[in-house]
């Protein structure tokens, strides 16, 4: 049989619902990473690749970090080292959408083939524990005074806590362009720095900073949600009198030029691994909110998502 006809076959009885682990048992997924260890991505990766394990629809999954500039340099080693290999992944989101709004590397997203969202997110602004500062009111009052003072810590430029700092600081009367914004190739890195005192506010996804804040070593300060989560005991930033509200999803895309029966093939292992026990444990561990979309709908919504941030980045002053 044709490999193209396999793969036909393949996608049409997962979508049904009769396929057996044992179709997938051999599969060897290579996982791009295109961020540091310790973050967000990283740890969306690693627990995707042991729900596809357990699910049985992978036998194996290799795992390759490669971080920096929002994700652009996995994203072109990427594009440039996986071009029509169907057991291709890498792992993206929101920062990369808003990485390549600001930087415009040479490799778009645009280019791969999406796969499915999986999760969001709401940021987090958290404070190291020895920090004068105790609220976020504090600090907004100091970055009133002298904007340079506060150091905001996150991920990459355009990340959508560097968005949503740019918004805080509009939203107290302070351009966006005056505020003091460190950038970090992975969470591991922000965490240091955090920790370290070398920057005032550190700003992820709530995963990241879940066991600093629970240990006392890091004080959260504020959600970026509309109202507060649950689970997380903490205000959120329009409970503080601060009109802002962002979200941060992440998901996987595949390799360039694979076909449509192999992308339908490859999704269907996706969503298989979504309803595993151990991606179940995952979202639970994490905190993180199940947000899957496949085919024509995650397409719309990344050009939509595209569109928005790029709004809400004009209004910042950030592009």
């Amino acid at each position: 049989m044709r490999r193209d006809t396999f793969l036909k076959s393949l996608a049409a009885l997962a979508a049904a619902g009769a396929l057996p682990n044992v179709a997938w048992a051999n599969a060897n997924i290579k996982m791009m990473i295109p961020a540091n260890p310790g973050g967000g991505w990283d740890g969306t990766g690693r627990a995707l690749g042991e729900a596809l394990r357990d699910a049985g629809v992978a036998s194996s999954v290799t795992f390759e970090n490669k971080g920096g500039a929002a994700g652009a340099i996995g994203l072109a080693q990427f594009f440039n080292a996986s071009k029509g290999d169907p057991n291709a992944l890498m792992v993206m989101g929101a920062v990369m959408l808003g990485g390549i709004i600001t930087g415009k590397p040479p490799v778009s997203v645009t280019q791969l083939t999406p796969i499915a969202r999986l999760t969001t997110e709401y940021n987090v602004f958290v404070l190291p524990a020895n920090s004068p500062y105790k609220t976020m009111k504090d600090v907004v009052e100091q970055l009133k005074k002298d904007p340079g003072s506060i150091k905001w810590g996150g991920g990459s430029r355009g990340a959508t806590e560097h968005i949503a700092a740019a918004q805080i600081a509009q939203s107290v009367g302070v351009p966006a362009s005056k505020i003091n914004y460190v950038p970090f190739r992975g969470g591991g890195e922000a965490v240091a720095a955090i920790l370290g005192g070398n920057v005032t506010v550190g700003g992820s996804g709530f995963s990241e900073f879940q066991q600093y804040i629970e240990s006392g070593k890091m004080r959260a300060i504020a959600v970026t949600s509309a109202q507060r989560v649950k689970g997380i005991d903490v205000p959120t930033l329009k409970e503080q009198g601060i009109d802002v509200e962002i979200g941060n999803w992440r998901g996987v895309y595949g390799a360039p030029g694979i076909t449509q029966a192999q992308r339908d093939a490859l999704t269907a292992m996706v969503v298989k691994a979504t309803q595993s026990k151990a991606w179940a444990a995952a979202l639970e561990k994490n905190n993180w909110t199940p947000a899957l979309l496949t085919g024509k709908a995650f397409d719309e919504f990344v050009d939509k998502d595209f569109s928005s941030l790029r709004a809400t980045m004009v209004r910042a002053g950030m592009v």
